[in-house]
């Protein structure tokens, strides 16, 4: 998995959409990282520091093409709104649903 910076995360995320036009989907996933990549110690072993504050670790997955990125709490609302945008810009594809017309059950 590549982890990469937020302007280019959201660049190659634009790459991951185009391709996944012709076959497949891309799979996004946010979470709340606490900036620790090692596993939870064992017991009698010092604990890992708290954090002193929360980020926000989002991954996109293309077939095996995997990106990452990680977003301080501070950046959180200029990334979602270049993120927003460029879901604005890509999602063309969707099919329209059909309603269903529910019959009401006759009364005697």
């Amino acid at each position: 998995m590549v982890l990469l910076e937020n302007d280019a995360f959201l660049v190659e995320l634009t790459r991951l959409f185009d391709k996944s036009r012709l076959s497949g989907s891309v799979v996004l996933t946010i979470k709340r990282f606490n900036g620790h990549n090692k596993p939870v110690p064992r017991e009698g072993r010092p604990p890992l520091p708290t954090p002193s504050e929360f980020l926000c670790l989002v991954r996109a997955t293309l077939r095996s093409k995997k990106i990452s990125t990680v977003i301080h709490s501070k950046d959180v609302n200029k990334f979602q709104q270049a993120y927003w945008n460029l879901l604005k810009s890509n999602i063309n594809g969707l099919k329209k649903l059909k309603k269903v017309k529910s019959v009401k059950p006759k009364v005697h």
